[in-house]
């Protein structure tokens, strides 16, 4: 079955995260990606995370197909014109990548090379729009046919929040009507918040959206504090970072958290699967996945 398959079949999925490394040799991506073969449903490749330069996702993205990792190509909007996007999407699926998620990305004023001139000639929804018209219609924007076939699966990103009254999800809702089909979340370790914030998308009518939540193996109460401060959307409850702070190992204490988590969002109804995001922490995320799938029952069976 495809991510997209277990996703219409109901199953509770888990996606991972893998930012493709600094280096010529696809020995290196393969060494971050392999762990994660039979245990993520799908795995993501970032594109120019944080504004900086690594392997082309992607490139990453079609060496993955190669190895029979199914991923998940992030398409960000910073760095390349309509035309050079459009290109892009007729080579991912010209490698058999089927599942995108569409991004705005980071500023280059984020990045190592701040004086990095932003393109943003496409917001996100411009691009899952270009994406879905390709799909649907075989052809460009500009009516251009495009021969052979495209099967693509189509995301995008959005930050749970607890809504406040009167609050609307104008921006889901957005990208739902550009083509989204999926939904990979920002780091939401509240399963208090996110019932919350489905409760309110539910009466704005969002019901039939698959949506991941975003969520870590947090290694220190340091950085999980940092996370909290510095990442845009991120929701973690101070009382994680106090088990944190009192835990004598805390990297086990992150990933036992990101473990209990897990089991918690899959009793929730709407949420699709979850998310794990582990920077700079590659080998939490095969070691929770594993565990995961012994002692969360929707996942074991």
């Amino acid at each position: 079955m495809t991510f997209q398959d277990k996703l219409a079949a109901g199953r509770f999925v888990i996606t991972a995260e893998v930012t493709p490394p600094v280096s010529f040799d696809r020995a290196d991506l393969l060494a971050k990606a392999l762990p994660l073969k039979g245990l993520a449903d799908a795995v993501n490749l970032t594109d120019g995370a944080g504004a900086r330069p690594h392997m082309s996702a992607l490139t990453a993205a079609a060496i993955l197909v190669q190895e029979g990792i199914e991923p998940i190509l992030q398409f960000t909007c910073r760095d390349r014109n309509r035309i050079a996007l459009q290109s892009d999407l007729i080579a991912a699926a010209a490698s058999g990548v089927r599942n995108l998620l569409m991004l705005r990305g980071d500023d280059p004023s984020a990045g190592d090379q701040p004086d990095a001139k932003a393109v943003f000639d496409l917001d996100a929804r411009g691009l899952l729009e270009t994406a879905r018209i390709l799909r649907d219609k075989g052809e460009l924007p500009t009516s251009r046919k495009v021969t052979g076939r495209a099967e693509f699966f189509l995301g995008g990103a959005d930050n749970p929040i607890d809504p406040p009254p009167g609050w609307e999800p104008k921006g889901l809702a957005g990208k739902i009507a550009a083509g989204a089909q999926f939904v990979q979340t920002q780091f939401c370790m509240d399963a208090g918040v996110v019932r919350r914030y489905l409760a309110r998308l539910a009466e704005h009518g969002i019901k039939d959206l698959s949506i991941l939540i975003g969520i870590a193996p947090l290694r220190s109460a340091r950085s999980a504090l940092w996370m909290k401060e510095k990442l845009f959307g991120t929701i973690i409850p101070n009382a994680l970072v106090a088990r944190m702070e009192a835990a004598s190992d805390p990297t086990a204490e992150g990933r036992a958290i990101c473990i209990e988590l897990i089991g918690e969002l899959s009793n929730i109804a709407g949420v699709a699967g979850v998310h794990i995001m582990a920077p700079n922490n590659d080998a939490a995320a095969p070691a929770v996945i594993a565990e995961a799938r012994k002692s969360v029952p929707r996942l074991a069976n």
